[in-house]
């Protein structure tokens, strides 16, 4: 009887019976007047029977093999073969027509077996066999053990379209190959060999169990195309990550263990195979993890074994609790770096970007004062010190930072970001945040603004947006910003209040300036800043800001006429001013002390007020601006201008052409009907084609 479903293998692939079977080896010195003589050799051998086991492939088909009972072999050796010749009674050919066992008979080769075409069982374990040859003729063979030889190669086996079971375990093979013809293939069986790749099975539709334990595989793939294997063993080797198991639809067992996979990552197709059921991974990295197990569990829910023990209820359950959480943790976590890394890549381009703006401006100020050496600068200087105006961009970039500034336009080209108590803004477009509808609770939080890559003319814009949105602001950060003036630090008066300033040296050229920290001070002494670049502020400095620059401001105010300097003052500043000037012409003596202190200070504030700063936009604007108004009014005028002289050339070349016109005219009319009836023919002729 033949097995009809090969469940597992071990050490034989079919049943094994008590068979008495002769291997006779012919040997002759001559061949002569056709005598043979025939040297007989008498081996016992010992035998039973054995079924296939219960499981397949899970201890690698090595296990010590049960006590055999004795048979008869002989061996007849010949000179006309270098093959063995196999040759068995009538009696035996009959008793075990379908089977035979060479197990254990020191064969190197394999021997010549005629006579044998019924045969459908055939042994060769234990042996020394290198290539298998000489089995071609057993075309009705369904299975062929060859376990525990010296094979090199997988051959010979073209012929044998009806084997069900190939046995190779414990050989030499390095490559899969030659089973082309073997579509019938049921169970193959290559553990023990030195193979490292898994190739050339894709057409083996049929197959059902697939044992390439101890080899030399280091992944997983190309399993494409076995659509009924069921089992898969690849314990025992390299491997590192799993492709293609999803695609294998009747798969219930697959065995990984001892081998190198580290992470679930490298076996994620496994979650999406729909009929795995039983799977192992000890001895590899992975089974050494806390998080093993549940996470297992929870991308394989319909497995009902994990290395070899029964999965149960409660610990599905906590599997998903544990892998719930898990999986909450590492959202959290991705979505944290893709924000850092996000940050980070939009910081970065935003820098690039503004030090690509950089490099354009000073290469037009360059050109600029190539063509127009006496230019004027602007008239507004402190210490002797100017701020080169920014002209608009006259001409085109050159190719490099064009095609940079291309490269960068699909990234986002600012930033903002609220950390605590701070609020960061890089790049000009994110000062358009300030519009936004703030929530009380975070804009009252924060305390703290950072300005980076930014010019300093375009925060000046938002500064009074930023005094409301966030009225508990006190302390400015500025970095690479282009603070190159003592001027724009005057823009900073309108703010409600500031307690601490920072300005970075990185891109604020002002801050080589020995004074600078004196005139903001001086300018912003109705803030009474605690600290600037983080060191404390002493009533020294505002001594010292005071004597420096307090003469510039009476200057600066007396200098200005009444109408301009109310024109600069805010309303409560100018009734202060009214009080002030009110207050000029009276006898000393009206005004007590306390007055006069009141006076001086309010005189102060209003001297402070005069040093004010105008950005470069503003007046550019406005220039731009009635720069327009001409172009349009020109145009305009030009359009019209035009308009009126092709209208009076009509005209002329009209009443020149028109008595030519005129009688041309009444030329053709009259020809046309001086045939009446022609002429009405014609007339019907045109109405009912309109028709």
């Amino acid at each position: 009887m033949i097995p009809g479903k090969y469940r597992s293998v071990s050490g034989r692939a079919a049943n094994n019976v008590n068979c008495g079977l002769h291997l006779v080896i012919q040997t002759s010195s001559l061949p002569e007047k056709n005598k043979v003589r025939f040297k007989k050799v008498e081996f016992k051998l010992n035998k039973d029977t054995s079924s296939f086991p219960g499981r397949l492939l899970q201890h690698d088909l090595e296990r010590n093999y049960s006590s055999r009972q004795g048979d008869h072999i002989n061996l007849v050796s010949s000179s006309l073969s270098s093959f063995p010749i196999l040759q068995r009674s009538s009696e035996e050919k009959i008793l075990y027509s379908d089977r035979l066992s060479l197990e254990r008979q020191k064969l190197t080769v394999c021997p010549i077996i005629n006579g044998e075409d019924h045969l459908r069982l055939l042994n060769f374990q234990h042996n020394f066999i290198t290539r298998i040859q000489n089995i071609s003729n057993l075309q009705k063979l369904i299975s062929l053990d060859l376990y525990d030889n010296q094979i090199e190669e997988i051959s010979g086996l073209s012929t044998l379209r009806c084997l069900r079971v190939l046995l190779l375990g414990k050989n030499r093979i390095k490559k899969i190959s030659n089973l082309e013809n073997l579509k019938s293939l049921d169970v193959l069986d290559l553990h023990g060999n030195q193979i490292t790749k898994i190739e050339n099975i894709n057409h083996l539709c049929e197959l059902r169990v697939l044992n390439l334990a101890r080899n030399f595989l280091s992944h997983v793939d190309n399993l494409n195309g076995l659509d009924s294997l069921t089992e898969l063993n690849l314990r025992h080797n390299q491997i590192t990550f799993v492709r293609d198991v999803d695609n294998l639809p009747c798969l219930q067992h697959l065995f990984l263990s001892f081998n190198n996979i580290s992470s679930f990552d490298s076996v994620s197709c496994l979650a999406d195979s729909s009929s795995l059921s039983d799977i192992t991974f000890d001895g590899n990295p992975i089974a050494q993890e806390s998080w093993y197990k549940h996470t297992v569990l929870q991308n394989m829910m319909q497995l009902r074994q994990l290395d070899m023990k029964r999965i149960t209820e409660e610990e599905r359950r906590m599997a998903s609790v544990l892998a719930k959480k898990e999986e909450e943790k590492k959202r959290e976590s991705h979505k944290q770096s893709l924000l850092k890394e996000k940050k980070r890549l939009t910081i970065n381009n935003v820098a690039r970007q503004w030090d690509l703006q950089q490099q354009r401006v000073a290469n037009i100020a360059t050109n600029e004062d190539r063509k127009d050496s006496d230019s004027p600068q602007d008239p507004c200087q402190i210490d002797g010190s100017t701020l080169s105006a920014f002209p608009e961009e006259t001409g085109p970039l050159d190719s490099g930072l064009n095609n940079a500034l291309q490269g960068l336009s699909v990234i986002d080209t600012y930033l903002v970001e609220v950390d605590g108590d701070t609020l960061s803004l890089y790049g000009s477009g994110a000062l358009e945040s300030l519009d936004r509808n703030w929530s009380v609770q975070t804009a009252g939080m924060i305390t703290t603004v950072s300005f980076t890559f930014i010019e300093f003319d375009e925060i000046v814009q938002v500064l009074p947006k930023l005094k409301i949105k966030f009225p508990n602001s006190l302390h400015l950060k500025f970095k690479e910003t282009n603070l190159v003036m003592l001027q724009q630090f005057n823009a900073l008066a309108q703010l409600r209040r500031i307690d601490q300033l920072t300005i970075d040296p990185q891109g604020n050229p002002v801050v080589n300036f020995t004074l600078w920290k004196y005139y903001v001070l001086f300018r912003l002494s109705h803030f009474s800043m605690q600290k600037i670049n983080g060191t404390e502020v002493t009533q020294n400095d505002m001594i010292m800001a005071e004597r420096l620059f307090g003469i510039l401001a009476h200057v600066a105010s007396s200098e200005l006429p009444q109408y301009r300097l109310i024109s600069i003052l805010g309303d409560a500043r100018k009734k202060q001013f009214r009080y002030l000037l009110e207050s000029k012409g009276k006898k000393p003596g009206i005004i007590n002390e306390e007055n006069n202190d009141s006076k001086r200070l309010v005189g102060e504030n209003t001297n402070r007020a005069t040093l004010n700063y105008t950005t470069r936009d503003f007046y550019n604007e406005k220039l731009e601006e009635i720069k327009e108004k001409k172009k349009f009014c020109k145009t305009y005028i030009e359009d019209l201008v035009k308009e009126a002289t092709e209208i009076n050339m009509k005209n002329e070349a009209l009443q020149k052409l028109w008595p030519q016109m005129f009688i041309e005219l009444v030329r053709d009319a009259v020809i046309e009907i001086r045939n009446k009836n022609s002429y009405m023919k014609l007339c019907l002729q045109q109405i009912t084609d309109q028709k």
